[in-house]
């Protein structure tokens, strides 16, 4: 039986119908639509994602606005009941402004759009999203992409293995190099490049499907 996955969509997102198709195409996985106004049963989905794009047009700061709508709050009562979320790029964003991730993304170091492949290192070793490949090639596309937090947070990131992913070559100045954090509870995880844009060779790369088959790995490892 295929787990169903809500995928969320907000006012100005424009990555969804790909990350639709991504969760679709990937076996054991059904894709179902949540919109930005509604309540949902957190009891009838095994996964949420959160897809990118520039909700609300990433007015006042990237992920605020989205951050504060109605299914938000069944998004984070699901995370806090442990079911696994995955944001990308703008959904990094809003999980980050919801409070359910760490840190902020801020605008870019060259205070411009960034558009391109880069290589992510794996980093986290104990968690369902822990990846099988050490290095993986996936496109980024953000303005305000980079990962701020303290040292000290950096620290307390690294010991709790929370870091998920690196910048093999730091394209937008992020802290610690990070592309990807998880939370406390390693069910919560997001990441800045896009992984639904890396799902067949004709694309450039396969590295991405890997991000969606881990809706498909149980919570407790």
């Amino acid at each position: 039986m295929s787990r169903k996955i809500g995928v969320v969509r907000f006012l100005g997102t424009n990555c969804d119908a790909d990350v639709y198709r991504a969760v679709d195409s990937t076996n054991g996985l059904e894709a179902h639509w949540l919109w930005y106004e509604d309540h949902f049963n957190i009891n009838d989905y095994d996964g949420l994602v959160l897809p990118g794009g520039f909700s609300y047009g990433d007015y006042l700061r990237s992920g605020a606005l989205a951050a504060k709508t109605t299914v938000m709050d069944d998004v984070e009562a699901f995370a806090k009941q442990g079911g696994p979320v995955l944001g990308i790029c703008n959904g990094f964003q809003v999980l980050t402004e919801r409070g359910l991730l760490p840190g902020a993304l801020v605008k870019n170091k060259e205070l411009s759009f960034i558009d391109r492949w880069v290589t992510l290192k794996s980093e986290s070793k104990n968690s369902l999203w822990s990846l099988n490949e050490k290095e993986c090639r996936i496109p980024i596309a953000h303005g305000d992409g980079c990962f701020y937090v303290t040292n000290s947070e950096l620290e307390t990131l690294r010991s709790k293995d929370q870091v998920w992913l690196t910048y093999k070559d730091n394209p937008n100045g992020s802290v610690g190099d990070i592309a990807g954090v998880l939370n406390e509870d390693k069910n919560v995880a997001a990441l800045m490049p896009h992984p639904e844009r890396a799902m067949s060779t004709w694309m450039g790369s396969q590295h991405g499907k890997e991000f969606f088959e881990k809706l498909l790995v149980n919570k407790d490892i």
